[in-house]
């Protein structure tokens, strides 16, 4: 094994950057064919009540509701808390008025994974006391001590617990929170956008919403849905603003937002965040899926301020120049051009949006083209998962309607919805899979939130659901054959999560990137680990970090199946054989 090490800015020969017309995505598919990079059909089983994941999340009513609050649901966050060793998970609960009222609303719920394929749930005994009408949730390290920390998001105070050894404090004074405020916080996510090496947080928000203002439904036409009375909202209801805090150190945040330009565009109704390098400058960006208002993509100008570019770019709104109710999002170079692409999911009706990354700068909504127009379901979580490990990402989208009255109405519709998978053909298009990959994707469910990670050891990610008033749901794929490799970051001079990396793995004339990333799908974060399948390859060829303080490294010659620890700066890695499963899911 060879490593080399570059700083940005100088010639190398790592080619972090490969640029192919679209006009050549018939060469896609033609490599992804070739021999090496084929991988077998996923087969994913929801395991969560044998794993010890039962408790109810509630969220509002399973029958009818009478506010938006009680309709988002919440997210979830894998992570190890306690440096075990293996993924822990969190889920974040909400409540009811009812319960809310009375000071009952449950407890957040944390998943401790014992290491044999069981979690018990200990968030209290965890030092996470939070409750109320919880929503999402972000990880990160925000003072480099190797003991991720959290972000819980909340309809009134977000509350921010530091991690002590294993144990959580609730460190909510550091972070500035206008006394008496009650705002809705939606989806966030750490990144460190100012290239400190600390970790700052950019936080969503939704709806300035007040119970005591709102219509109730029915009450007019925006409180109407195919001639169901329903819950009022968003539109009608006062827009909110978003919020992005930098972190000055010792567990003090400073709120940003109007100096670094996030205030400019004005206010929305965000709610997933993903903070990625779209453009390839080397610093972070944000991108904001919005309900029934502009999506949002702050451009890093790297000089601490933010341009909001998503119109100009053409994410902000579909193909046709409309509108839509964007929930999740999800971002891979799902088309192996070098750069992050962006997926969106939307409300039932319309499709989700895949907006190509063709250089950086302009996007392409390519959903119809690219197979995605199957289900019109209502999607919220959406990952980038290779379930078949050909190395080319695919796409699993969570769905659940948000007007539990459907049920009982003659519109055609349910409550309960499918999560669909879609297969990468590696020729720019996706195949959907979801009827043959499992007993676990043919049943519906009112899913919100979605989080991937290796819970298993195995070195192949899990996938983890939040149902509102219902358990949570564990997908584990139990049937595949393929190769893979896991790679895990740790900076030094920059962020310890080395949120904003991105990596490159060859294998012959084939090269796969992934980015690490912050916040994601809907109101939840994955874990920091990448994988990337690797189908019949027994060796990669080379593997090349761009860290976020410019350093570039790169090694050759490793070996596949493993799981790999690069720490920034340093030549030695540790790794670890995988232990992987046959195809009857045996270990």
């Amino acid at each position: 094994m060879g490593i080399e090490t570059v700083i940005a800015g100088q010639d190398t020969s790592s080619g972090l950057q490969i640029r192919c017309p679209r006009l050549c995505s018939w060469l896609f598919a033609v490599l992804a064919l070739l021999p090496g990079m084929q991988g077998a059909a996923p087969r994913y089983e929801d395991v969560a009540r044998e794993a010890g994941i039962r408790d109810t999340v509630t969220y509002g009513s399973a029958t009818s509701n009478s506010y938006i609050l009680e309709t988002t649901g919440t997210g979830a966050a894998i992570l190890d808390f306690d440096r075990d060793g293996d993924n822990d998970v969190l889920v974040v609960n909400g409540t009811t008025f009812d319960l809310w009222a009375s000071g009952d609303s449950p407890p957040l719920l944390l998943y401790i994974n014992n290491g044999n394929g069981e979690f018990r749930e200990a968030a209290e005994a965890a030092g996470l006391s939070g409750r109320g009408w919880g929503q999402g949730a972000c990880v990160g390290d925000i003072d480099n001590d190797g003991w991720d920390d959290l972000l819980v998001t909340y309809y009134g105070s977000n509350v921010l617990y530091r991690n002590g050894s294993g144990r959580f404090q609730d460190a909510s004074s550091g972070l500035a929170q206008t006394a008496g405020q009650r705002r809705w916080g939606a989806g966030c996510a750490f990144f460190d956008y100012d290239a400190d090496g600390l970790l700052d947080l950019f936080v969503a928000n939704y709806v300035d919403f007040d119970p005591e203002s709102t219509p109730k439904p029915g009450s007019s036409g925006a409180c109407e849905w195919k001639g169901i009375p329903v819950m009022c909202g968003p539109r009608g209801l006062p827009r909110a603003t978003n919020i992005l805090y930098r972190n000055l150190g010792g567990g003090e945040f400073e709120d940003v937002s109007s100096s670094s330009g996030i205030l400019e565009p004005g206010g929305r109704y965000s709610l997933g965040v993903v903070a990625a390098d779209f453009d390839n400058d080397g610093d972070s960006d944000v991108y904001v899926a919005c309900d029934m208002t502009p999506s949002l993509l702050y451009r890093n100008n790297g000089d601490g301020t933010f341009t909001d570019i998503a119109s100009l770019a053409g994410v902000g709104y579909n193909a046709d120049g409309q509108l839509q109710a964007g929930m999740g999002v999800a971002v891979a170079d799902y088309d192996r051009n070098g750069f992050l692409d962006i997926a969106k999911t939307n409300f039932s009706g319309d499709l989700p949006s895949l907006y190509n990354n063709e250089d950086g700068v302009f996007f392409e909504d390519v959903a119809f083209d690219a197979g995605l127009g199957k289900h019109q379901l209502l999607g919220w979580g959406a990952v980038f998962v290779d379930a078949d490990e050909d190395g080319l990402p695919d796409l699993m989208m969570a769905n659940g309607h948000v007007y539990p009255e459907v049920d009982a109405a003659p519109i055609g519709e349910t409550y309960r919805q499918q999560t669909v998978l879609y297969k990468n053909l590696g020729d720019g298009t996706f195949e959907d899979i979801t009827g043959r990959a499992g007993p676990a994707l043919q049943d519906g469910r009112p899913a919100r939130g979605m989080a991937s990670g290796d819970l298993d050891g195995d070195g192949h990610p899990e996938i983890v659901l939040v149902n509102v008033n219902a358990p949570p749901s564990l997908l584990k794929n139990t049937d595949f054959a393929g190769k893979a490799a896991s790679i895990r970051l740790q900076g030094t001079d920059s962020n310890r999560n080395a949120i904003g990396s991105r990596v490159d793995l060859v294998i012959g004339k084939r090269r796969f990137m992934q980015a690490v990333v912050g916040g994601g799908s809907y109101y939840s974060q994955s874990d920091f680990a990448l994988h990337f399948g690797l189908g019949d390859a027994d060796t990669i060829d080379a593997i090349e970090i761009a860290w976020p303080n410019g350093l570039r490294q790169r090694w050759t010659d490793l070996a596949g199946n493993r799981r790999y620890l690069f720490v920034e700066g340093r030549a030695e890695v540790e790794s670890a054989s995988l232990n992987r499963r046959g195809p009857t899911g045996s270990r």
